[in-house]
């Protein structure tokens, strides 16, 4: 029962899971509201704000509160933030990117009644924008921030 105590209570994965939560949370409203939502979105990748980006942000913000900047725990998580960071909006996104390029090609074979480059359609929103990592960084600051100050 101690170390259940221990996860429930650790604020550096509560930050970490709740900043997840808000920006997979905001993705739903943000689709929901254009009318573009579908039950993808409720655990797939890409979009506003950055998930990714919100939960180590999120993670290396309470390391940093809780810890300090001083021991190892902050560098990792820090360095661990900016791979995650790195990968969401260079080769994730690239990703899609051509992901789209193939789904193009496979529905012009189709209309041709050609066979498809592939059987089936690939996602296209797994990567990020700039700016969608910048609003998930900023949420995972803010949940971080919100959690190691104002719970017990």
């Amino acid at each position: 029962m101690e170390y259940v105590m221990g996860l429930v209570t650790n604020k550096v994965l509560l930050s970490a899971v709740a900043a997840w939560f808000v920006a997979q949370g905001s993705k739903i409203i943000l689709d929901v509201m254009k009318g573009t939502f579908t039950f993808k979105r409720l655990s797939g990748g890409g979009g506003m704000p950055s998930a990714h980006s919100a939960t180590v942000v999120g993670l290396t913000t309470a390391t940093a509160i809780v810890y300090g900047t001083g021991g190892f725990e902050f560098p990792m998580a820090l360095f661990f933030a900016i791979i995650v960071m790195y990968d969401a909006v260079g080769v994730r996104l690239e990703t899609g990117r051509e992901a789209k390029a193939l789904n193009r090609l496979r529905r012009r074979d189709l209309q041709e009644h050609k066979q498809p480059v592939m059987e089936q359609e690939l996602e296209e929103k797994i990567g990020h924008t700039l700016p969608e990592i910048i609003a998930g960084v900023l949420v995972g600051i803010v949940v971080a921030i919100m959690i190691c100050h104002f719970l017990p």
